[in-house]
């Protein structure tokens, strides 16, 4: 048996409200894939377009600039915001998306005010809950991400936007995870998501398995062993695994 040991108890980091898309298109079943600069947080990793959220994701501004928020509290009215503010910065791709009016590539500026002169508004209801993680409390940067599904045409163009991001695909989530398995770094969440992903055949069937899946909060328990860091999450989680090695590098 391979030594392990969970990592002593101490004071953890404090969290950072963050979220996350899974963008999907048919034909077939593909996800929007990005890869972060060598300089980043989560180095050269491939993941879906996401980021921490920003004060202003949860202004009262917004309320005439969405649909479908009725039901939700102002922070998870916030959470959706700012999944789609990153991923038309990180993408260039709006997504939840009901207006006639058109945004430019991501240049930095106000997403609320390019919002509000596009004369577009944002559908949060269009974005379906995936899944819920919460950084290991023994890391030094922690974020309470949320995972959202958004449904985009097949046509749908990306840009990166050279910054944070250095590269874009659409790829199955099958491929993706072969890539993950053979070097790709790829975070745990990343490709349990993957693997989640790759249950369903289609975009109407992961947003189907989604709508089912109960709000589960996963915190992972690191471990360091001999052959590497490994990240334990409950059976109760619904991934299938328990266990599994923090990144691929």
């Amino acid at each position: 048996m391979t030594p392990a040991s969970t990592e002593p108890a101490a004071t953890p980091a404090p969290l950072r409200m963050a979220a996350s898309i899974l963008v999907l298109r048919d034909d077939p079943l593909e996800v929007l894939m990005l890869r972060r600069h060598a300089g980043a947080t989560f180095p050269s990793a491939m993941v879906f377009p996401g980021g921490v959220v920003e004060t202003e994701d949860g202004s009262d501004e917004w309320l005439d600039l969405v649909t479908g928020h009725e039901g939700f509290s102002p922070a998870e009215r916030a959470l959706r915001i700012g999944a789609i503010r990153e991923t038309w910065e990180e993408a260039s791709i709006l997504v939840a998306h009901d207006g006639s009016g058109t945004l430019p590539l991501a240049s930095g500026g106000s997403f609320l005010e390019a919002v509000r002169a596009s004369g577009s508004r944002l559908t949060l209801d269009k974005l379906e809950y995936f899944g819920h993680w919460i950084t290991p409390e023994a890391l030094p940067k922690r974020f309470d991400t949320w995972f959202f599904l958004a449904s985009m045409p097949h046509d749908q163009v990306a840009h990166f936007d050279g910054d944070e991001m250095v590269s874009v695909e659409w790829l199955t989530p099958l491929l993706a995870l072969e890539r993950a398995e053979a070097g790709d770094r790829m975070l745990f969440p990343t490709r349990l998501n993957l693997k989640r992903l790759a249950e369903s055949e289609g975009v109407t069937a992961a947003f189907a398995a989604a709508s089912g899946y109960p709000l589960f909060t996963v915190l992972p328990v690191l471990e360091r062993r001999e052959d590497g860091s490994v990240l334990r999450i409950p059976a109760e989680a619904g991934y299938g695994v328990t266990e599994g090695f923090q990144s691929r590098d």
